[in-house]
């Protein structure tokens, strides 16, 4: 067998966690392991505040909406002519004369 074939081969077996340096090969290995765990959790957590912010934009976009709704309507029941037809309804009607100014005067002693 050649040295690569070797080398290979006891890769696969799995000779360089049980020789002697296997004590530095295991903490490189559980290092790696702990990078790799805490960059999933990352990712996961990453991906959840993804999801959140498209959720609230949403929601912003609804009550957007219903902000719009709700100025359009009042600004309809505010229009003169809206007024003016509820008024009728009730029995009012507006006035023959135009309204007077009243000024108060205050004398000093």
């Amino acid at each position: 067998m050649s040295k690569i074939k070797k080398g290979v081969y006891g890769f696969l077996r799995g000779s360089f966690l049980t020789d002697e340096s296997a004590f530095k090969n295991w903490r490189i290995i559980i290092f790696i392991v702990a990078l790799l765990l805490i960059m999933i959790s990352m990712g996961h957590s990453a991906e959840k505040k993804v999801y959140k912010i498209s959720e609230l934009n949403k929601l912003k976009r609804e009550l957007r909406a219903e902000y719009v709704d709700t100025g359009t309507i009042l600004m309809r029941m505010k229009m003169e002519s809206n007024i003016r037809t509820k008024a009728k309804k009730r029995g009012l009607k507006p006035s023959a004369t135009p309204p007077k100014k009243i000024k108060v005067t205050y004398k000093n002693d």
